[in-house]
């Protein structure tokens, strides 16, 4: 967004959620982040003199490193701010926030603990505002996950999709990518550790619940999982190695999988927990182009935004 853009009260695009796209942006999207990957111009620098304000109330080494080298390939820079390094740690509203940070720079990315964070900010913000990660949603992520999808194996519409874990974040966003994609979603968990019922019965055409991890992976085309405690639930470790101890990725989940299946994992991973060694290092699993695609994912969503 311009600054005579700014002033003549555009209201910007905003990504706080896949569902901020249409069916057809995110297809354009993906395949714009394979076309900057494969066919990378050291002079085609779009954001030439534009700033990227990235908020960090969560730590992160994907997330920052893919914006803040996204933002030099195209000619522009990133600002990292924490809350100890700003007034948002000293209690200023976020609507003021909001209003001062998006004075000053082209793009504001939040990684934070509350969705109503982001979404609070792009209320109030003159400039687009990404979710870079809350407790409700990743789509970032998700972005670079269906790159990968597409790149080894062509559009994802008409597949099967196997989630299994916890109903997180991730999770939530997942379903959000079947209803604009056109796949089908099986989500297995443990009792109490489902999706929220705001975001299954939404997709209630894209979506099925499972108890059994080893009934939803039946001749899935993908299985993604998560590590079975994120940060902030580190308190919750043993109780959440017990009641996820039959939602372990390994070879029994892969075999019932279909034989092209492919594994995901956002990462950071522990082999041996949610995920065996033998799988996540084995030849299904795509998770290092998946976490590089982050890099070329989110360089074609600023391109959509900002440009």
């Amino acid at each position: 967004m311009t600054i005579q853009q700014r002033f003549t009260n555009m209201t910007p695009r905003h990504f706080t959620s896949l569902l901020d796209l249409s069916s057809e942006e995110l297809r354009q999207i993906i395949h714009r982040a394979i076309a900057l990957k494969n066919n990378r111009d050291k002079d085609y620098q779009p954001l030439k003199g534009q700033v990227l304000a990235m908020i960090f109330e969560k730590s992160s080494t994907r997330t920052r490193i893919s914006f803040e080298t996204g933002m030099v390939h195209f000619g522009g820079s990133a600002l990292f701010l924490s809350p100890r390094d700003t007034q948002l740690g000293r209690g200023e509203p976020l609507q003021d926030s909001a209003k001062v940070i998006s004075s000053m720079v082209d793009g504001i990315m939040l990684r934070t603990n509350k969705h109503e964070t982001v979404t609070t900010f792009a209320m109030h913000s003159s400039v687009p505002v990404i979710n870079g990660l809350t407790d409700l949603e990743h789509p970032c992520q998700l972005l670079a996950d269906m790159q990968t999808y597409f790149e080894f194996r062509g559009d994802i519409k008409g597949k099967t999709v196997t989630w299994i874990g916890d109903g997180n974040n991730m999770c939530h966003s997942y379903i959000h990518a079947a209803k604009l994609l056109g796949f089908k979603l099986n989500i297995a968990s443990p009792k109490g550790y489902y999706p929220l019922a705001e975001y299954t019965d939404s997709a209630k055409d894209s979506v099925s619940l499972f108890n059994s991890a080893l009934e939803a992976a039946k001749n899935s085309d993908l299985i993604v999982t998560d590590v079975w405690a994120s940060m902030g639930q580190e308190e919750e470790q043993k109780l959440r190695e017990v009641a996820f101890k039959d939602y372990q990725i390994n070879a029994d989940i892969m075999k019932v999988a279909n034989s092209d299946a492919l594994f995901m994992h956002c990462l950071p991973a522990h082999r041996g927990e949610e995920v065996t060694a033998e799988v996540i290092d084995g030849p299904q699993s795509v998770i290092f182009p998946e976490a590089e695609n982050r890099l070329h994912a989110q360089k074609a969503l600023l391109e959509f935004l900002l440009v």
